[in-house]
Formats: structure tokens, sequence, C-alpha cells
């Protein structure tokens, strides 16, 4: 699909600065531009591209003054990067933006869906599933009975969704996501042999929530496994049956969070953070990288380590312990010289 300078400029109501019909067909870096391609310059120091960029159009803030003549037609705008993210969310809706079912795929004759939807070839759509308007569902999707999706969401290829499970509208979930799996819940008899508890409830998923790929969220025993609106999910995450996480909250790739623990709004977690289970954790916290959480924690926290501890205190820990084999030998030193 092609576009033009001027196009483009309408939709990010900016102005155009030398050829208004020259089109564009793909998106590229300043550095790596192509004839054809639309890049985009908002951090100084690539401003030197600007001037050998093969690019045809350009994103530029309304304050760029070129040094010397350049040969790339330019779009004014008062934010070149949020212009940029804006144009790429407007290109990725037209990509994704098919509609119609596909053949060979399985709905079956009690589930109902909206208008523009699209289910990809090989998909299963189960018994009772109720699909909402401007659905996207790619191929080879399981959607399991009782589901329902809401309006203007997207599972992505290999997503699998159990029954009875509830998404949101605008909601994103990618590839080889699995929502609704049964939580890991054994319980152990006399002979040290486990059995199965069965886990009867479903996972609620609220709107504008995306789900990074091959994360797993688990079921409830019973009753629900929450994840609020707006909460985003990276990769290869594991959230456990019965938890909920408040809106808002991110949280990094493979970080795992164990069953029935709360997680408030507006927290940032990083990767490959472990959170035991049946604990708390407030509002606006912040939890750095490959921390373990083994304990409540309290609105706007700052935690690192493992077990972890205040941000603060963790930093001047580490310079201690980092200059521990000194301060062993300067008290072994003081030892001995103490008996000489």
């Amino acid at each position: 699909m092609k576009f033009t300078a001027q196009q483009i400029a309408d939709i990010l109501e900016g102005e155009v600065v030398g050829n208004p019909n020259i089109e564009v067909s793909k998106l590229s870096k300043i550095e790596e531009g192509t004839e054809g391609s639309l890049t985009f310059l908002a951090n100084p120091k690539y401003t030197p591209y600007i001037y050998s960029t093969k690019a045809s159009i350009a994103i530029v803030n309304k304050v760029f003054t070129p040094e010397i003549d350049i040969k790339v037609t330019l779009i004014r705008v008062e934010d070149a990067y949020k212009s940029f993210s804006k144009l790429l969310e407007y290109y990725n809706q037209i990509k994704n933006n098919k509609t119609g079912i596909e053949s060979p795929v399985f709905v079956s004759d009690s589930s109902r869906y909206g208008d523009d939807v699209y289910i990809g070839a090989f998909s299963y759509i189960g018994e009772n599933v109720h699909i909402g308007n401007n659905v996207k569902i790619h191929p080879h999707t399981y959607i399991g009975d009782n589901v329902v999706i809401d309006d203007n969401s997207a599972i992505f290829p290999g997503a699998k969704i159990y029954s009875d499970c509830i998404i949101g509208k605008y909601c994103v979930i990618h590839s080889g996501a699995v929502i609704g799996a049964d939580g890991f819940g054994f319980a152990p008899n006399k002979k040290g042999e486990y059995t199965k508890v069965p886990q009867i409830g479903n996972v609620i998923i609220e709107d504008y929530v995306d789900i990074g790929a091959t994360t797993t969220i688990d079921r409830a025993t019973l009753g629900s496994t929450i994840i609020r609106k707006g909460v985003k999910l990276d990769n290869h995450i594991q959230i456990a049956h019965n938890v909920e996480i408040g809106k808002n909250t991110v949280i990094a790739a493979q970080t795992g969070v164990a069953g029935s623990t709360k997680i408030g709004e507006n927290c940032q977690i990083g990767g490959q953070v472990g959170i035991v289970g049946h604990i708390t954790i407030g509002n606006n916290v912040k939890i750095q990288a490959q921390s373990g959480i083994g304990r409540n924690v309290k609105d706007n926290e700052v935690l690192q380590g493992s077990p972890a501890l205040p941000y603060g205190d963790y930093n001047k820990s580490y310079v201690h312990f980092k200059n521990l084999p000194k301060i062993v030998k300067d008290i072994n030193d003081l030892e001995k010289n103490k008996w000489e």
C-alpha cells in the first residue's frame, strides 16, 4: 500500500516541505533509508543522516532547520517521535485489518460473532463462544467453550484460550500465549503422592490488556484470575491461579507470580522477578530485574535483590559486598597486628 507525503501529513496534521506527491510504501531507520521508504528524525545525534538518507520522506520536528540542501521530502510536526509512533499504529491497523472467515476452520453452531471479524485458517471456535465486533482471530488459534472476546481484540496465531475465560475490549494476545490452563494445584497424601485439585475457575482479562508471546495465565481454583484494565505483560511470563494484577501495571519477561498474590495498580516489575504466593503488593511499586519478593510490599516501595531490599539499602549494601574481600583482609590484618 502506497501513501503520498500529503496523505501522511494530513494524518499527522503536519506540513510538507518538498514534493507532496512523492509516494512511500515502507518504513525504515533514517540510516538505512531506501527509495520509497518513510523515516523520521527525533534524536539530534542522528541529524547527519538526514543529509545522506536515501529515504523518500522524513518526519522531523518543526524546529528542525537544514544546514545544507537536502533531497528528502520533509513532513514537519510538533513531535517527530510521537508522530512516527502514531503512524506505526495506523500502519499496523491497516496491515491487520483482515475480515472474513478462512477455510478450513471449525466454528460451533452455538457460537456467535459480530461484524467485521476475521477468523484465520485452522482455528477452532468451541460451543457458546461470543465474539464481538472487529475481533481478529489469526490462524491456528484455539478458543474453548463459553469464551467471551469483546470488541476490537486481536488473538495472534497459535494462542490458546481455554473454556469460560473472558477477554475484554482492545486486548492483544500474542502467539503461543495460553489463557486459562489449570493452576498448579496438587494435594499430597500419606504415601507422598500428589492428587490433583480440580481448577474450576476462569481467567478474566479486562480492556486494553496486552499479553506477550508464550505468556501463560492460569485459571483460578475457584473464582477468577484477574488481569485489570491496561495491564501490559511481556513474553514468557507465568501468572498463577487466583492472582490479581491491578490496572496499568507492566511486567517484563520471564517473571513468575505464584498463586493468590495480589499486585496493585501502576506497578513496574522488571524481568526475571520471582514473586511468592499469597502476598499483597501495593500500588506504584517498582521492582528491579531478578529480584525475589517474599513478603507483602507497601505502596510506592522500590525494591531490588533476592530477597528484595529497599532500593537504596540494596545499593549501599552492594558497595560493601563488592569490597568484602578487602574488608575481610583488613579485619584479619587488625587481628594479626593485635597479637604482635
